[in-house]
């Protein structure tokens, strides 16, 4: 799904849309190598920085083309703020839920947890990284996997994290309920909603 380098495509693209490029030492280096370019980038065309901005999109959540493509016009199609529907979609996915609750440190991380096994929903194992959660729903880790290498660190991993306020965790039982629709702040948002609309509609 995620092809080439993480450093050369998120330069490709003009953002830190992984989290292995969210860091000083990438923001430096970008820095530096713009500074030694003696030309100015070639500017793009509208249509080149609609389709710049449904790439960050799809990076940032790891999801495929097709699948991408159907999350968009859904949210389009269905009645209610087209914006709010598309990033709440994209939220509620169960592998990008592993990432903000904190067991995976990257979404990619979170989609193999989901993949491989290790998180239940409601009690039962799901492992389809794109199962969509809803209000109510309890996630936590298969008892299986709880003495697995990758969770071993995880009370240290927990105590750095800010749960976002529409996820209520409970650290004791190792559980966290979704209470509220997932909402971002601009600052949140690493791409153009309206560009990856006007990509599509185009």
């Amino acid at each position: 799904m995620i092809n080439g380098p993480k450093y050369k495509i998120a330069r490709r693209l003009g953002a830190p849309v992984f989290e292995k490029t969210q860091t000083q030492k990438f923001v430096l280096r970008e820095s530096n190598r713009k500074l030694s370019k003696s030309s100015k980038p070639k500017a793009k065309s509208d249509f080149g920085n609609r389709l710049n901005e449904k790439q960050k999109a799809r990076m940032v959540y790891g999801v495929g083309e097709r699948q991408f493509s159907n999350y968009v016009k859904k949210a389009i199609a269905t009645k209610g703020n087209s914006t709010d529907l598309l990033l709440r979609a994209l939220e509620s996915r169960l592998d990008n839920m592993v990432f903000r609750i904190g067991l995976a440190n990257t979404r990619i991380f979170g989609r193999q947890m989901v993949s491989h096994g290790h998180i239940l929903v409601n009690g039962t194992k799901v492992t389809i990284p794109s199962f969509s959660v809803s209000l109510g729903d309890k996630i936590s880790i298969r008892n299986g996997s709880k003495a697995k290498p990758i969770f071993a660190k995880l009370d240290e991993r927990l105590a750095t994290i800010t749960t976002p306020a529409w996820i209520k965790a409970d650290l004791a039982k190792r559980e966290w309920e979704i209470v509220g629709a997932p909402k971002l702040t601009q600052t949140d948002v690493l791409f153009d909603v309206a560009s990856v609309f006007e990509f599509y509609s185009r």
